[in-house]
């Protein structure tokens, strides 16, 4: 008699987001159902066009929707198997789970070092670990490092970014949700920053979970990817195979097997969808 083989228990995720609905001033539905996971260690990529639900996925994660008129309605988010949908910022921030807003929001008005400085303000630690951990993110952003005395207001955008990714890392953080880094930035300092947290993911051990605009270069840092499209998760897959794929090479890359495309050229776009038939 053949023994009856039960089926292995997927391993509970680092970051779990189960079916989400988000509402925004109790009748705006934005988040309809959307499912995600970041596994411990690893880079997630969420991907589509402005407006596609990408922010508020990451302030839902954060509970940061509250101040925008917003909140999860249905479904569950987990963090290392806790419910931590109805905690506030500031405890996940002690949980390990920072958000890097959009647009970098760094306190213009203060120098690069006090930026920095603000992130370590929910720890209890000595002058000597800030130091530490202040010389931590110089290593990582040597560009900062020569601007530390400089007011953010009147640095580059580049260097804003590196001033809102390493003030996130002086709380030391084991999750970042990090929100359109490619915004506004030169190609150049785009890839430079993406380095960057590649390198906190390899060598700092820091899951990373990404909104991205620009798909081509999240998908050659990431692990994983999601794209949303008008609230829902459309398609999701390991990034290399997403990278192949021939739907988001001509729909998100402008790419297909007959060569570059624009969007313009693409009207049949809304009907065609072959991955919602």
């Amino acid at each position: 008699m053949s023994a009856v083989l039960k089926p292995v228990a997927e391993a509970t995720p680092y970051l779990g987001v189960n079916n989400i609905e988000v509402i925004y001033n109790h009748v705006i539905l934005v988040l309809k159902g959307v499912s995600l996971r970041v596994d411990e260690g690893k880079i997630v990529a969420l991907l589509g066009a402005n407006g596609a639900g990408k922010t508020t996925t990451l302030k839902a994660i954060s509970n940061l929707l509250s101040a925008e008129r917003g909140e999860v309605t249905k479904g569950a988010i987990e963090f290392r198997g806790q419910r931590i949908d109805r905690r506030t910022p500031h405890d996940l921030v002690k949980m390990g789970v920072v958000q890097v807003m959009e647009g970098r929001h760094c306190f213009q008005h203060l120098t690069v070092e006090e930026n920095l400085l603000t992130g370590a303000y929910t720890r209890s630690a000595s002058r000597a670990e800030i130091r530490a951990d202040l010389e931590r993110v110089y290593h990582y952003f040597p560009r900062i490092k020569d601007r530390r005395g400089s007011q953010s207001g009147y640095t580059s955008g580049g260097e804003q970014q590196m001033t809102a990714v390493g003030r996130a890392l002086m709380s030391r953080p084991s999750m970042i949700l990090l929100d359109e880094p490619s915004m506004g930035l030169a190609p150049q300092v785009v890839e430079e920053i993406f380095e960057i947290v590649r390198d906190l993911n390899v060598k700092e051990k820091v899951s990373f979970l990404l909104a991205e605009q620009n798909t081509m270069v999240a998908l050659r840092y990431a692990d994983y990817g999601y794209i949303l499209e008008n609230g829902r998760v459309v398609m999701d897959g390991e990034a290399a195979s997403l990278r192949e794929n021939e739907d988001v090479k001509e729909f998100y890359l402008g790419l297909s097997t007959a060569g570059r495309k624009s969007f313009r050229d693409n009207k049949f776009y809304r009907r065609r969808k072959r991955w919602l038939s």
